[in-house]
């Protein structure tokens, strides 16, 4: 009997799934069990919190279109926010960080802190990290930086579709108190309509206060954080 070809199209996914698992079979194969990958949302935006996400999958996994949340749209991501959510196998942690400590830390260290949070939540304790970026926060665990890691591993992926989500989510909670601002379509990042908003109205509790554009719209000169 013939072997029964697959679709070109299902191949091709399959190929391009098993890439993304490089960085944690090399991890498993150096003797790691618990491989996390973790990525962040929300290093740009003006206003809202920065959140990071965890996630370690299990081996030999495999979730058919996962990408950099960047590359989905709203729908897909959503959609496989929830494959993973309600998958029990996989364990996840998410780490936020407001505006206020943003402002106090900067965005840098408030990132580290994000993540660090997201990775005490797992349920496991992980013993490999992969981390988007070419910096690592301090940690007692081994850790490896990958520079553009949300194109290359399916589990930092899988972190960046739940940072994703999760701050969208945030700020579309902050647009029903705030909504002259539009933070339902920017999200709190700069677009022309939410620098235009700044100028006319000031900023809100929830705009870093210590992001240039945000200081020129204030209304009095900003405090020192010292």
């Amino acid at each position: 009997m013939k072997k029964q070809l697959l679709p070109i199209q299902q191949r091709l996914e399959i190929a391009r799934l098993k890439t993304l698992t490089a960085y944690e079979r090399r991890a498993r194969g150096q003797g790691y069990k618990w491989v996390a990958g973790v990525d962040e949302a929300g290093r740009g935006p003006l206003a809202g919190p920065v959140v990071a996400a965890a996630c370690i999958l299990p081996e030999d996994f495999h979730l058919p279109g996962i990408n950099d949340s960047k590359k989905l749209t709203a729908e897909e991501r959503e959609r496989l926010y929830d494959k993973i959510k309600e998958n029990p196998a996989i364990l996840s942690g998410i780490g936020i960080v407001e505006a206020l400590i943003i402002d106090q830390i900067n965005i840098l260290q408030a990132t580290f802190q994000a993540m660090v949070a997201a990775i005490l939540q797992l349920a496991q304790k992980p013993d490999y990290i992969l981390i988007d970026g070419n910096q690592l926060p301090r940690l007692d665990m081994r850790c490896e930086a990958i520079v553009e890691g949300d194109t290359l591993s399916q589990s930092i992926m899988a972190a960046s579709i739940l940072a994703k989500v999760t701050r969208d989510k945030i700020m579309l909670e902050h647009h029903k108190v705030w909504p002259a601002y539009g933070f339902k379509e920017n999200k709190g990042y700069p677009t022309e309509k939410h620098r235009e908003c700044l100028k006319n109205l000031g900023p809100c509790p929830i705009h870093r206060m210590s992001y240039e554009p945000v200081k020129l719209a204030r209304k009095e000169p900003l405090t020192s954080l010292s």
